[in-house]
Order: C-alpha cells, then sequence, then structure tokens
C-alpha cells in the first residue's frame, strides 16, 4: 500500500488563494479524514492528491513516490464520489469492472475481482442490476466495489455519504470503516461533518480557510483541541464558550465573567491577571449542585428542556451567556427555574481571546 505525504502544497485561482502551505504525512494503511466548513478547501486537498486539480506549488508524493506532475490513472489510486457516478445503462458487475475492462484484463479475471468485491460488498445478488434498481446506499457500495477491485494503494473518498439519508449514512458508515479494517488500504475521507469525522478516523485533520488548524486522533481533538475554532468545530451539542477575564484571589486564578460572578480555573494555566480568555468546557462535563454545598458554581436559568431517552439537555442562560449541559440522569427540573452547574475542573479548556489559542499549562 502507499503512504501519502503533502510537502507545502499550495493552490491559487488568480489571486483567490484556497490551500495555503499545506504539509501533512498520511501514513501507509491509516484512515485520515479531511475535515472542516465549506470552502475550506478540503475537497480541493483531495483533488490535487488525486491529481484532478493542478497543483500551484509544493509536492504530492504517494507511497515515496513524487506524482505531482503525474496523470490520475498512473498514481494509483481510486476515488468514490458523492455523485456515485455509475453508467446508467451498465449493469453492476459492467460498472465495477469497466476500469478492469479498459485495462484490458483478462475477462476471466475481471469477473474474479469484481466477484469478490461483490461478496466483500453484500452485492452478490445484485450484479445484473442496473442503477436505477438500487437504493443509495446500494449504488455508492457499487461505486465502492469499482474501486476495490483496482486494488489501488490509496482510497479517495469526496464526501460519499452526503446524498444519503440519516438511517442510511450510520449504515455505510459502518461498512466503510469494516471494509478499511479489512483491506487496510491508505484512505482520505473528506466529509464537513464532524460526527462522521470522530466515528471514522483514525487520523483528523481539521482545515480553515485552506490551513490546517490541528491534526491528530479523535480523542485528541476532542479533548485537547489546539485552539477556539478546532473546540468549536469538534463536538456536538457544541461545546460552550464564555467570555472573561482572568483575577487571582489569594493564592486562586479565577475567572471573571460580566455579571461579576468567578469561575474556578485548574492550577498551572500560564496566565496574567487582567489577560482576556474565553473559558470553554463540553455540555456533558458539568454537574447540578447546591449553591450552599459547592463554591464556584454556575448560577444559570433554564431556558429550555429537551428529553432524547437517553440524554437530557439543558439550555441556559448565565453571567457570561448561553449555555448548554448534557445529563444521562433525569433531573428534576423546569423551565425558568435556576439551578447551579458546577464544572468538572479537569473538563475545562482556557483559550486566549485574541489569538484563539490554546493557553498552555506550566511546565513542572
Amino acid at each position: 500500500m502507499g503512504s501519502v505525504v503533502l510537502s507545502n502544497v499550495c493552490k491559487s485561482y488568480g489571486d483567490a488563494h484556497v490551500i495555503k502551505d499545506v504539509s501533512l504525512t498520511i501514513p501507509d494503511g491509516e484512515f485520515c479524514v479531511l475535515v472542516g466548513p465549506s470552502g475550506c478547501g478540503k475537497s480541493t486537498l483531495l483533488r490535487m492528491i488525486a491529481g484532478l486539480e493542478e497543483i500551484t506549488g509544493g509536492q504530492v508524493a504517494i507511497n515515496e513516490k513524487d506524482v505531482t506532475d503525474v496523470e490520475p490513472k498512473l498514481r494509483d489510486i481510486a476515488m468514490v464520489f458523492q455523485s456515485y457516478a455509475l453508467y446508467p445503462q451498465m449493469s453492476v458487475r459492467e460498472n465495477m469492472g469497466f476500469a478492469l475492462k479498459m485495462a484490458k484484463l483478462p475477462k476471466a479475471e475481471i469477473n474474479r475481482k469484481v466477484e469478490a468485491a461483490a461478496d466483500l460488498l453484500g452485492l452478490g445478488v445484485l450484479l445484473d442490476r442496473l442503477p436505477k434498481d438500487l437504493s443509495g446506499g446500494q449504488r455508492q457500495r457499487v461505486a465502492m466495489g469499482r474501486a476495490i477491485v483496482r486494488n489501488p494503494q490509496v482510497f479517495l473518498f469526496d464526501e460519499p455519504l452526503s446524498n444519503l439519508d440519516a438511517k442510511l449514512r450510520t449504515q455505510v458508515r459502518g461498512e466503510i470503516r469494516e471494509l478499511h479494517r479489512r483491506l487496510k488500504t491508505t484512505s482520505v475521507y473528506v466529509t464537513h461533518d464532524q460526527i462522521e469525522a470522530m466515528t471514522m478516523g483514525q487520523m483528523i485533520v481539521v482545515l480553515r480557510d485552506g490551513r490546517i488548524e490541528q491534526v491528530g486522533s479523535p480523542l485528541e481533538l476532542y479533548d485537547r483541541p489546539a485552539n477556539l475554532f478546532v473546540a468549536g468545530f469538534i463536538g456536538s451539542p457544541e461545546i460552550n464558550q464564555l467570555k472573561g477575564e482572568i483575577v487571582m484571589q489569594g493564592d486562586e486564578t479565577l475567572l471573571r465573567l460580566a455579571d461579576d460572578s468567578r469561575l474556578r480555573l485548574p492550577a498551572g494555566l500560564q496566565v496574567r491577571p487582567g489577560q482576556q480568555v474565553v473559558y470553554a468546557i463540553r455540555p456533558e462535563q458539568v454537574n447540578v449542585v447546591h449553591e450552599s454545598e459547592h463554591s464556584g458554581a454556575l448560577k444559570a436559568t433554564i431556558t429550555a428542556i429537551e428529553n432524547t431517552g437517553s440524554d437530557m439537555q439543558l439550555f441556559c442562560n448565565t453571567g457570561g451567556g448561553a449555555f448548554t449541559s448534557v445529563f444521562k440522569q433525569r433531573l428534576d427540573v423546569q423551565e425558568g427555574e435556576t439551578v447551579w452547574l458546577q464544572p468538572k475542573l479537569a473538563g475545562i479548556h482556557i483559550f486566549d481571546a485574541v489569538s484563539g489559542q490554546r493557553v498552555p499549562e506550566c511546565v513542572e
């Protein structure tokens, strides 16, 4: 199989700089997800790996071979598109074997490869059907089968699930994960859906405005976001963000909110009195407490309650702004009621309000 290495890759359309000096190494056999909001450059980056977009600067290497100026068909990659891109007049068998036929492989070998891929994807009974007779999920599996038969060094997926409904997306997501587990082929997957990224990726690359914001495993990005953008983009419901000012009270470092209430902060933060920061905490990292029992709790007025069966979500107003909390237990609370939310110190993230970067901790 093959690694993918991007070295100082750039892409411009006239004065519009879409990809800005991106360097990235995707190890052999890794499932890498490129994620970010619409227009961040993730699909452009994928197409540059595939050779479908000319690069303005930098280098692309696959399996340690420079393919920057190599035609797409010679890069030994296979791409699965959002739109399936199946030939409507061809059967499933013919669609899956078309690239092999163009490569002039013997018919017996084509049939063997197609049937093996069809068995892997549960398409054996559908080989003689036309695309119009298939569901969306089945068409996407045919598109994946067409890629598998080529036995490429790298699979490229360009938002392959965006045309499917929610239930099918979950199903096909699992099928793609299982496919990667069995084939162990290096895969690069583009999505704007951070839930897809978190559940599928071994390695996630968060992009914004043509630049990489952070690279890491799903839990690394969730537990230790490098900046406010990553903190806000990864996680659902979205992370809470409260603006405030650093104040010292004896030996304690506290956050002062707009209403002059105070929140405790973890020890060892490299902050200074008067520094403007953003206090961020995941919705599940709080407890409901009685004010008299705990110091540093956040006074909150419940504006809405959502019960999903497995979770209860409270939407609140606080002295620092809107706040969402998620609980596994069902609380005896009502809309309009005032409660006290106790943040878990281990779940608090502090970011500089000006730069948006994570505030570092002191090194012992």
